[in-house]
Formats: C-alpha cells, structure tokens, sequence
C-alpha cells in the first residue's frame, strides 16, 4: 500500500498534472515530500490566496486542471476569494486542503486543535462544484479521484479536496479510477438550423465555455455571415483577423444595436451574466438559441441545444446555407472609436504593439485592465485573462504566476497600484523560481475606478487616494528587474516590448497622474441606463 500523500501524487499525475501551486504548513509537509519525489513541479508562494489564483490562471492559459494545495484552518480559508473567482469563471481548479488529524477530530465538537475549523469544507460549499473529504484512511483515494475528476469534467468549476493529516503519512488503500462522462445531445440541431436559415438579421453571441471550439465557432460564423459578438472569456475564439469579429463590447451602442436589431441571436457557451448584458437591460431577442452545457437562464431561450460547443457548431455549420458576404464591422468600430477616450486607445495600441500574437495578457480589476476587456481581441482563445467572473481585486499579478508558467507564450500582468499590493509578497515567488512574466503596474496613486465613481457622483473623493511605495525599488529589492515610464502611450509600449522580449522577471511601472477614463463597459457608464428600464429577471 502507498500512503495518503502518495496516492494523491499518483492520481494528478494520472490526470496529467504537471504543476501544483502552494505555501506548506506543518500539517501538509507530507504531501510535499511527496511531490518532491514526483516529475510534477511545486512552486511555493507567499500567500495561499495566490496559490488558488495561480492555478486559476494556469487552468484558464490552458485548459487543464490547476491545482493549490494549502494546509488546515486559516490556510484553507485563505483561498476562498480566489476559489470563488475560479467558481464564477468555471476554471478547473482543484483545491487539496489538509484536515485536523483525524484522531483528534470529534464530530460536532470544538477542542481546540492548532488549525481547527468545525466544518472546514463547509466554508467552500459556495464556491466549489463538489467537496471531498476523507477523515479515514479507505477514504482517501476514492475521494481524491472523485475530486479530480469533478474539477475536469464538463461544465467545469472548483473542487475541494480534504484530508486529515495524520492520513498523508499513513498507509491506505488504492481504489479504481473514476471515470467521468461527456454529456453529447445534437437535439435540436434542426430546429436551430430552420430558425438559422430563415433570420434575415442573425446575430452570433460567443461565450467563454466556447473558447475550445474555435476553429468550429469560426467555419459558423463565416457560414452564417453574421456578426459576432464574444464575451470576455471568448476572447480570441474568433482573431482579430475575422471578417465577422465585431471587436467591441454590446457595451457600446454601435455594437449594441445589433443585439437590438437581430431577429435571431445564437448563444454558443455563454449563460448571458448581467456584467456582459448591462444587468439584463439588453432585450430579450425575438429568437434566442442557446447552446452549450448549461441551459441559460437569465433570457427565454426558444430553442435549447445541449452539448459540446465544438460538436454543435460543427453540425450547425455543416446544416445552416452558407450565405454571400460578410457584415460591415468596419462601420461599428469607426463608430464607437469616434466616441472612445483617445488616451485609452492610445494604450491599447501599445499593448498590441508590445505583446506578440502567442502572448498571454492577465488583467486586474482596475480602469486599464477594463479597457483591455472589452477593446483588446487576442489572435487566440485563453489569451486574455479577465476576473469577471467574481470581479476579484488582486487576481492579475499571482494569476500571471500561473499562466507565465503553462508554456503557452510570454504573459504579461496589468494591474493598478491598489490591487498589485495584495499580492506583492508574490515579487519573492516570481524572483525565486526566475518566473518570466512582466508585471505592470499601472500607478494613478489610488483606486481610479472608485475616485471615478465618487467624482462621478459629485461627491468629495473619500478612501480612494493611497500612499503608494517605490514600485522599482520593492521590485529591485526583491532582486526583480523593474523601470518606470510616465504615461501609456509610445513610450510605454516600447518599454513593454523590451521587457516582453526577456525571459527575465519584471516590473514595468507606468506613472499615470491624469488616469485614463473607465471605458463604456464599466457599469457606470452603461449607456442602456440612460435609455432602458431595468429588465426584469425570471
């Protein structure tokens, strides 16, 4: 028989596992001697919350399981932020938590043991798919392939895996692998085809559970000749190139309208959340045809098909009459450029500058990461990072660790000076294990989205203004290279594209004392508020 710690390196590394994120305690060194005699690596982090967030934005680059290990009590409970933004954006995380040794747990009674929580797993109930808890020692094993097999299996979302820690160093028996199924219906098909074929007006809405079928949602797309709006998580499903890729968030009205005027909206992967959908104040369609792996619930959907994103959009390709030409999407952007704050365009053609086409680019919750999220298409899907998600400040600097680390191309972190600081301790991670990822932050001395919303208001800004340190100096001091420019403009993206090009560890600073505008994606400038009542939910 193996032990508990090597029975749970045995079945990641079963499932392909190749990284594991963590910071070690005293109840789960086991586990880490484990995973020392393993081919998988470990990288230790500074702040269990970053370990969460690094496997989130490792599963998102792509699309395997990401995995965080944490020790018992506080440990845990650290991660929950992190767990509920993967939960919110169905990011394949599996979370392996240690327990209170089980010889000193009793069921429904506090004693207080170091790290005791009472009902430990019933904190991630929220924010997790399934919870997994083995507290002897024949447990260990069936609940460590059940927790990786949720956390795998179709429609992905967290998964919590729990073990005392007396368990990882004992001997326990082996259990057969669990498998899992894929779900795969083509009902309905028809039906979306007549519907398809007859709109003289189609519409094409790409979500996030989408971004492995692109190749599929492309040849649909060209087939139907109709534009294509992508939510956040989509981005890059279709490239910039595509002659049907709006480019531009339903936020803004020129792309807006086409939702408005389409007499069929088809919805590949997407549940059409309130953050993409103005809080529901888009219109139901006169047609909605859903299809994906979780029927939608915020619109009426006339005609539902379940399955694989790929598979449906295949067969609706090979179904649907191809029609002549293309929608006019140069129109839309002209319009909504026209409109657009020039400082922000200006930094956008920096990041397209300075970040090549195999990049990675994981943005905060802060004024430029939101300006990226709805204006910047990257050539492929999992290339842009957005926690919406939860809407999670501090996600962009640890989730790059992750993604800096999935091989998939150089990654590059956008925060601004408020969210860097909630995981600054992870300068130590990125200097210690020589991660290569440039980290930018974006520092207009506060939380701009905040001062702007207070302005906005006419009131006096208030707890938004931040004394902020020497970026370059902490980053130098963790020995990190680091600059700074004044500005987001040229000299910005030149600087970005020299640091891109190194394989080193980075800090770009950019002084921004005149902050860019929020763009129209951010609620407080959502133009269907000034226009629109609230829809009704239901």
């Amino acid at each position: 028989m193996a032990t508990g710690s090597e029975l749970i390196v045995e079945e990641l590394r079963r499932s392909g596992v190749e990284i594991c994120f963590g910071l070690p305690g005293v109840h789960n060194l086991a586990l880490w001697d484990a995973l020392r005699e393993s081919p998988i690596r470990l990288v230790g982090v500074r702040h269990e919350q970053a370990a969460a967030y690094a496997a989130d934005g490792y599963a998102r680059a792509t699309g395997r399981l990401g995995v965080a290990l944490t020790t018992t009590g506080p440990g845990a409970a650290n991660t929950l932020g992190a767990v509920g933004e993967a939960w919110a954006s169905r990011s394949p995380v599996l979370v392996i938590a240690t327990d209170i040794p089980s010889t000193l747990r009793r069921p429904g009674e506090y004693r207080g043991v170091l790290h005791e929580t009472d009902g430990q797993a019933a904190m991630f109930a929220s924010v997790t798919k399934s919870l997994h808890v083995a507290l002897d020692a024949a447990a260990v094993a069936p609940a460590a392939a059940a927790a990786v097999a949720s956390a795998r299996s179709a429609p992905t979302r967290p998964a919590y895996l729990e073990v005392a820690t007396d368990l990882l160093a004992a001997e326990c028996p082996t259990a057969a692998p669990v498998t899992s199924e894929r779900r795969a219906s083509s009902e309905g098909v028809s039906a979306a085809v007549e519907k398809l074929d007859a709109a003289a007006r189609p519409l094409l809405w790409v979500g996030g559970g989408a971004r492995d079928a692109a190749e599929e949602v492309q040849r649909l797309a060209s087939r139907l000749g109709a534009p294509a709006l992508t939510t956040y998580g989509a981005a890059g499903v279709l490239p910039p190139e595509h002659p049907c890729l709006v480019g531009l968030p339903p936020h803004v009205e020129a792309a807006g309208r086409l939702w408005d005027e389409a007499d069929v909206v088809l919805a590949i992967g997407s549940d059409l959340d309130g953050v993409q959908t103005q809080n529901f104040m888009q219109p139901q369609p006169e047609t909605l045809i859903a299809v994906g792996l979780e029927e939608p619930t915020n619109y009426r959907v006339d005609v539902w098909v379940e399955g694989e994103a790929g598979a449906i959009a295949a067969a609706l390709a090979e179904g649907v009459r191809e029609r002549d030409g293309v929608p006019d999407v140069a129109a839309f952007r002209a319009e909504a450029c026209g409109a657009l704050d020039a400082t922000a365009l200006r930094f956008l053609d920096a990041i397209r500058f300075a970040v090549p086409r195999d990049g990675n680019v994981v943005v905060d919750m802060c004024i430029p990461g939101y300006w990226l999220a709805g204006f910047y298409s990257p050539a492929a899907p999992r290339r842009l990072q957005v926690p919406l998600g939860w809407g999670t400040l501090g996600y962009a600097f640890p989730a790059a660790l992750g993604a800096a680390l999935s091989g998939t191309g150089p990654t590059v972190s956008i925060s601004g000076d408020g969210g860097f600081l909630f995981a600054c301790g992870e300068l130590a991670t990125m200097a210690q294990e020589k991660i290569p990822l440039t980290a930018v932050i974006v520092d207009d001395g506060g939380y701009g989205m905040l001062r702007y919303d207070q302005e906005r208001s006419g009131a006096e800004t208030y707890g938004v203004d931040l004394h902020t340190p020497d970026f370059v100096a902490m980053a130098e001091s963790f020995g990190v290279r680091a600059e700074a420019v004044d500005g987001l403009d040229d000299s910005f993206g030149e600087a970005l594209a020299a640091h891109v090009a190194s394989d080193e560890p980075s800090v770009l600073v950019a002084r921004t004392p005149v902050p860019l505008v929020p763009p129209p994606n951010t609620s407080p400038n959502w133009y269907r508020k000034r226009t629109a009542p609230v829809r009704e939910v239901g």
